[in-house]
């Protein structure tokens, strides 16, 4: 089951409840195996909310300048530091790293290593791509699953985005980072009608 609360806020139940940049979560749930972070901005690396969802054995994955701040709420022990371009398992599921950064705006910075995750999980690869514009390389990704911010501003606009969904061609797609702090909650739809028919585009954030 997927569910997406807000903005980036993603909930995996799969072989292992995986939460991604949790946000204005509802309820306390202490029900996360693991919480992937993806950049130190507030609307993506929320002491509150990872509270409501993590337990005593949740392992965290950060990257560089938002580990000193979880490294100030929680234990060394459950905290895993990475940067783009690495592979490593958690949990028995693989994890790499992807870039995430800007080309010509200042919001994300290549220099400052921040990241999107592409997960292998039952033999489905999820491609959660962070807060990120198109960038070449990306085009030869392949997953099954593609999270993709769509709002403009601050990441890739719907039109760059239905570009780029096209060229990696997932099975499914998920447009995120819209609705709230930037974006019309009415590109979703914009979205997805310019997706082909062998492309399922799935609506899940709740506005």
């Amino acid at each position: 089951m997927i569910t997406i609360n807000e903005q980036a806020s993603i909930r995996l139940e799969l072989e292992k409840i995986i939460y991604v940049d949790p946000l204005h979560l509802k309820e306390e749930s202490h029900d996360a195996d693991i919480i992937l972070i993806t950049h130190s901005h507030w609307d993506h690396l929320s002491i509150e909310d990872i509270l409501k969802c993590k337990k005593e054995d949740t392992v965290i994955v950060t990257v560089g300048d938002s580990y000193g701040k979880l490294s100030s709420y929680f234990s060394k022990e459950n905290l895993i530091l990475t940067k783009p371009n690495e592979t490593f398992g958690v949990l028995g599921i693989e994890v790499q790293t992807v870039p995430a950064y800007n080309l010509n705006k200042e919001y994300h910075l290549q220099e400052y290593q921040w990241v999107g995750y592409l997960l292998t999980i039952e033999n489905q690869k999820y491609y959660i791509m962070g807060d990120t514009d198109a960038l070449d390389f990306m085009k030869d990704i392949s997953c099954d699953y593609l999270f993709i911010p769509i709002g403009g501003k601050f990441t890739m606009d719907v039109q760059e985005a239905a570009t780029l969904t096209k060229e990696i061609h997932p099975k499914v797609v998920i447009p995120i980072h819209y609705g709230t702090i930037v974006g019309d909650s009415r590109l979703g739809e914009e979205f997805s009608k310019q997706m082909p028919s062998d492309i399922n585009c799935q609506l899940l954030l709740k506005f």
